[in-house]
């Protein structure tokens, strides 16, 4: 029988350079855990993980694994994506914010435990989005405050860490201002005027995990936030509402609901920037839809509160895992149904 192959797409200056110092660790988990391993590093070439992903996915990879920030899995999903047979995604984080891995409860500070949560097998069907011809996995938004991300420079990124976004969010609010937008999603239409709109996949977006408090992983559905006021002081109080329990949901300056598309067009002459996962995605007019389950990933479920879950997210299938972590997918999946059948 043919051992089950395994790719480590990894960027080497992600973060504090950690996976660098680790892979050999690293790639020794995998191949402990039945996977014949092996790695490659990126280079400053554009879409450099984008393209070894899709080139080890028609190579026949059973795994792909994304090491780096949100940047580079935003690559490598993208590389995976568009293809009709799509391997396996495990995640080791090493960026700045890692909002994906925050979602799945994968460690974002140790990369050796990330890959023993690979290596433990326990798999998770995840949607992603897909914003025109490009793909994202956790946000997608547009306004002033969203560029904030490709704004701060990769060197700024690693020297300062999650410091430099708060600064650079400083700077950039008195820029603030309401854009004429027409949107359309499922449960109904916006028109007026808004200073950004988020469309997340998970309940984690820039490092807070409450402005989506209700987000499901794999339910199919996005989490669409419009803000309308662009008063910086209301802004900030929005923000303390988000940090009071996702209140923010319940104010009359933000409109939210869950939808599997969204159409938005700039009504102004003057096209909105689109940021997917952090990346300068394109521009308005652009369209948004929820591929269900697009994904099979891995995932540190015992870690997952079943009701961040979606009623049919849970995957038991013997892959890596020993007899006991299969053991555990089942009685998450028991313990899902009970919950979702409340």
């Amino acid at each position: 029988m043919m051992r089950k192959r395994a790719r480590i797409i990894y960027n080497p200056t992600s973060g504090t350079e950690s996976i660098k110092r680790n892979i050999v660790e690293i790639l020794n988990i995998m191949e402990n855990a039945g996977y014949e391993t092996s790695a490659f590093q990126t280079t400053p070439e554009p879409l450099s993980a984008q393209k070894e992903a899709k080139r080890a996915t028609l190579s026949g990879f059973d795994v792909i694994i994304a090491s780096g920030g949100d940047g580079t899995i935003h690559e490598v999903v993208n590389g995976i994506a568009p293809l009709e047979k799509r391997p396996i995604l495990g995640i080791i984080p090493a960026g700045t914010t890692n909002d994906f891995a925050r979602a799945l409860k994968i460690p974002r500070n140790d990369p050796i435990a990330a890959a023993k949560v690979i290596a433990q097998g326990n798999l998770i069907k995840m949607d992603i989005g897909q914003a025109n011809e490009r793909y994202f996995i956790n946000i997608a938004g547009g306004g002033v405050l969203t560029e904030l991300t490709y704004h701060v420079p990769s060197d700024i990124k690693t020297m300062f860490g999650y410091f430099a976004y708060v600064v650079k969010g400083a700077e950039m609010l008195p820029q603030i201002r309401q854009i004429p937008l027409k949107m359309t999603y499922d449960k109904g239409k916006f028109n007026g005027k808004a200073s950004m709109f988020l469309l997340g996949m998970t309940n984690s977006i820039g490092g807070f995990e409450q402005i989506a408090p209700d987000a499901r992983l794999g339910d199919g559905k996005f989490s669409l936030i419009v803000v309308k006021t662009a008063n910086w002081g209301e802004i900030i109080r929005l923000a303390s509402l988000v940090l009071a329990g996702g209140k923010h949901i319940e104010d009359d300056q933000i409109i939210y609901t869950k939808t599997k598309t969204l159409t938005v067009e700039c009504l102004e002459k003057k096209k909105i920037p689109i940021n997917l996962d952090g990346e300068l995605g394109g521009n308005t007019p652009i369209k948004f839809v929820n591929l269900k389950h697009h994904l099979k990933m891995f995932a540190n479920l015992d870690e997952i509160s079943n009701k961040k879950l979606g009623a049919d997210a849970v995957i038991n299938l013997d892959n890596a895992s020993t007899s006991g972590s299969k053991n555990d997918r089942n009685s998450k999946n028991e313990e899902l149904d009970h919950d979702q059948k409340k």
